[in-house]
């Protein structure tokens, strides 16, 4: 990955399966965008008395110039997100709708230049 990457988890504890997945994903945004500076990602599992199962949270936060993009899937009464990976996968996808939107906006290509009439 060409972005440093810092994955935090609160009231888990760490597994590979779950970075190699926040990992790929991280990929992926670099490859939308290679002037990512930074990506945070944060997962956590706040409601452990829950009967059911945990509903986990995964926030993305990532530094680009000029401006710092953050996501924050939280589960609320979601019970999809009682698996960690469906969160990943809304968080990462939420992430790369902010991160196009951003390259959109600052990116030359994208403004068009006004014609003067009667040419």
């Amino acid at each position: 990955m060409t972005m440093p990457l810092r994955i935090s988890y609160h009231g888990m504890g760490a597994s590979p399966a779950v970075a190699a997945a926040i990992e790929e994903r991280g990929e992926k945004l670099s490859q939308l965008y290679d002037r990512i500076m930074s990506c945070r990602v944060v997962v956590e599992a706040p409601h452990r008395s829950h009967r059911k199962g945990n509903l986990f949270q995964v926030k993305v936060d990532i530094t680009v110039p000029g401006e710092e993009l953050v996501v924050n899937r939280d589960s609320g009464q979601d019970h999809a997100h009682e698996d960690v990976y469906v969160v990943i996968r809304d968080a990462f996808d939420a992430m790369e709708r902010r991160l196009k939107t951003y390259v959109s906006k600052h990116s030359e290509g994208s403004r068009p230049h006004a014609t003067p009439k009667g040419y």
